[in-house]
């Protein structure tokens, strides 16, 4: 398992293709119309759902090249939040989808895309460099 953290993965195109999947699972989530969300009774649920779509789609990036490089983290922490940013303006433009720009969003977009970066890392620090 701990292959998948570097360099050396077997893995890179399977988590590619994951990542590009899961981007696409995010705009399509994101892009519902608001009056087929069903509504749940879970306190903060649509920011539980953003941090988790995002730190997602920072983890995977990352096992798609996996790297300790932390420029290259940095990048893909900056990709996750303008991510996030953009798919929030996106959101208060079409807002006859009945959805709209929620600043609270962006933040747990922000904070999930930070989780993946520091779960990927700490695993990657974790892995034995030569397996």
């Amino acid at each position: 398992m701990w292959q998948l953290f570097t360099a050396q993965s077997l893995y890179k195109k399977r988590a590619k293709y994951t990542a590009i999947l899961w981007t696409l699972l995010i705009f399509i989530a994101c892009f519902i119309p608001g009056n087929e969300i069903p509504n749940v009774h879970l306190p903060f649920a649509d920011k539980w759902v953003h941090f988790i779509l995002f730190g997602g789609f920072t983890f995977l990036c990352l096992l798609a090249s996996p790297t300790k490089n932390i420029k290259r983290l940095i990048f893909v922490l900056l990709l996750g939040c303008v991510f996030g940013w953009l798919v929030e303006e996106l959101q208060g433009l079409l807002s006859f989808l009945g959805r709209a720009k929620d600043w609270y969003d962006i933040y747990a977009d922000a904070t999930g895309a930070l989780l993946g970066v520091m779960l990927f890392y700490i695993c990657a620090l974790i892995a034995p460099s030569k397996i």
